[in-house]
Formats: C-alpha cells, structure tokens, sequence
C-alpha cells in the first residue's frame, strides 16, 4: 500500500470496505485477496493488537477512550503514526506515513521569517492547523534548524514520536507520551527541571499545559507548539476559553508578553496534481500585542495586522493565496475556496486576470512575453 504511488500519506482500515490508500488527499481502493474483497471485524481485530503489542496503556485507553495512539516501524519502507478507534461499535485504523528522514527549512519551501523564527530564546510560537496540514512537519523543520545551528538542550514531548532527530550541535532528547511521561503537563512540567532551553510540546490540548508552557516562555525557554485551529484569531480564542473569564485579562497580559508567533498552514491542491503548502504568519509586534491585550475590534482585527505586516516577512492566507495563483501554482477556484475572505479575492483574482489580459492583448500588432522586462511589475 505505502508503495502504490509516491504521494502516499494515510492507510485507512474500515469493516466492510478494502483497504484505503490516501494520496495526495484523494482516496482510493486497494485490492485485498478475501472473501469479498473487503476487511472483516476479525481481520481488522487482529492487524490492531498486532500494532499494539499487548501495551497495557494502548489496551487501556481503548476500552477507557474508545481510540488509541502509537507508532509502528516497517522495517526498511516507513514509519507510521498510528489511531486505532471504535466507530459504531468496531474497530478501525488510521496509519499516517511519517516522512524516513527529517524535512529542513529549504526542503519545505518555507519563507525565510522561519529561519528568524527560531532565532528566539523565549516565548511560545504556534503552530496551528486541521489535522494532516503538515504542522508536525513544519516544527520537525525548525526544529531540525535549530540542532544545527545552536549548541543547546533540545527537548521534545510527543504522541508519538514522529521524526527521530540524531544529535548535531544540540543534544537532543525526545520523550513519547505514555512511554517516557504520563500526560502533557506533568511531562512539561518535569521539563523544566531538565535544563533544556528549547522545548517542543506536541499539542496543548487543555489548561493544565496552556499555563505550564507559559510558565516555561517566561522562564527563559522557548516553547514550540500545536493547536487544532485554523487562524490566529481562532487560536486566542482558543486559548481565552480554556480560562475562567475572571482571568482573561491577566491571561491576555501573559500571551501579550510570551506570544513570538502564530503560524496557521492548509495543504491545497496544485495544478498538475498533488498538494502545496499555504500559511499566515502572524508576529510580535506593537500592536500585535495592543489587540491581545484589548481585543479585536472592528478597527483592529488579526486579519488587518497581519497583512499590514509584509515588511516583516508576514502574510496571511489571502495574500499567500493570490500570489500562488499569480504564480500558476493553484487555480482561481481554489483560492476561492480556502480564502477568508471571498468576495474580496474574486476582487483580487478579477485584477490579476485583467493584467494578464493586457499583457497578451495585441492591438499595436506586439505582444509582451511574460519573461520580458515590465512583465513582472504587471504581475505584482
């Protein structure tokens, strides 16, 4: 199955069905020899306590949780993350694929902003985004940047450990949940006892780890990090709710204080076939920090910020979709699709395409290539 096509990310298992190749977001069969040619209960029950190898915890959350993480290794093809899960009284399993080798900044295409980014001694930066957006990959990049760039205690909290970093100039320490630490914030917490200056958290999922890793950002750490939201607005919001409204304003002054940068990502589809990445870079700024602290208004907004921001190397959404299409890299329909704000992109798109138009157009008898000079300036 992992080998059925080069943009493999998922194998899915479902009673009923074959199995389930995901490549480059689209779904297709894969042909299994029995009875039917689909998976049985039976068939799925034994391939889950294969992955699971008897692990108590793994049995425990299971019939606690009804869904359970882990990671299995196929020797000499790939390594998976793996979530067994109850839907409709059966089990079912997804295994996303990690990547063999640890991505890097250049590898990505990420913009330069991330190579400053981890130039940070302090604070929290954010990684956010639906799950299969790649924000596990983009932190394994930054991460991978700094092991080689610094001589400093690089520690990790994982579930489950994803990408295996050997030491570089960092020393490098990885702990998985459940294997090496119970829950997210006690194994945070035991961090900061473990002389490490840049912590990775693999996900704030609750209060508890929310206020550590502030505590953390405060105490001359720099704390990496997920959320499952899908902008910078959103990821405040977020966090505002895991508190009691008396705290808000004081919770307000601690993220004016710690938060270095928000970086929200979505996988698209390129022309062509397979998948790029868009993001929206949100930094730390004067009034970056004025709206965390009083709130967005209808003259204030995240949105409005962050596209104002361009000099320093932040973009939004919008803005970053625009200029793939200007670049061909994706279709007018789908940087209307994952846009936040439709009508004024068709605005922006309808722009582009009259630009283009004149470029091409040939009253005089001429006709202005694309690569000549002018060509660029039209394009924007």
């Amino acid at each position: 199955m992992v080998q059925s096509g080069p943009g493999v990310s998922d194998l899915l298992f479902a009673v009923g069905k074959p199995p389930i190749v995901e490549e480059h977001g689209s779904l297709e069969e894969f042909p299994i020899d029995t009875p039917g040619g689909v998976l049985d209960l039976p068939l799925i029950q034994q391939i889950s306590a294969h992955l699971m190898k008897g692990e108590e915890r793994l049995v425990a959350d299971m019939a606690r949780q009804g869904s359970c993480d882990c990671s299995y290794q196929l020797a000499n093809v790939a390594r998976f993350r793996v979530n067994i899960f109850k839907q409709n009284g059966r089990q079912a399993i997804v295994m996303r694929k990690l990547a063999t080798s640890v991505p890097t900044i250049e590898g990505l295409g990420l913009a330069p902003i991330f190579k400053e980014m981890v130039k940070e001694k302090n604070g929290i930066i954010f990684v956010t985004g639906s799950t299969g957006s790649g924000k596990t990959t983009t932190l394994a990049a930054m991460l991978n940047e700094l092991n080689r760039t610094q001589q400093i205690h690089i520690l990790t909290l994982e579930d489950p450990i994803e990408f295996v970093h050997p030491h570089q100039k960092a020393l490098f320490n990885q702990r998985e949940l459940g294997k090496d630490f119970p829950d997210f914030a006690s194994g945070l917490r035991a961090a900061l006892r473990q002389a490490p200056k840049a912590i990775l958290v693999g996900e704030i999922r609750d209060r508890d780890t929310m206020e550590i890793a502030m505590t953390a950002s405060e105490t001359g750490h720099v704390v990496f990090t997920t959320m499952h939201t899908i902008n910078a607005g959103q990821t405040i919001n977020r966090i505002l709710g895991m508190f009691g409204k008396d705290e808000e304003q004081q919770l307000r002054q601690r993220l004016a204080d710690t938060m270095r940068f928000v970086v929200s990502q979505r996988l698209v589809q390129k022309v062509g076939g397979g998948r790029m990445l868009v993001n929206e870079i949100m930094g730390s700024s004067l009034r970056t920090r004025e709206t965390l602290l009083y709130g967005e208004s209808e003259n204030r907004t995240f949105q409005e910020i962050i596209e104002a921001g361009s000099t320093m190397g932040w973009h939004s959404f919008d803005q970053n979709l625009l200029e793939a299409y200007k670049n061909d890299l994706i279709t007018d329909e789908t940087a209307v699709i994952f846009c936040a704000h439709k009508n004024k992109m068709r605005r922006d798109l309808d722009m582009v395409k009259k630009l283009r138009h004149q470029l091409f157009d040939e009253p005089s008898g001429l006709r202005l290539e694309a690569d000549e000079p002018g060509a660029t300036a039209a394009f924007g």
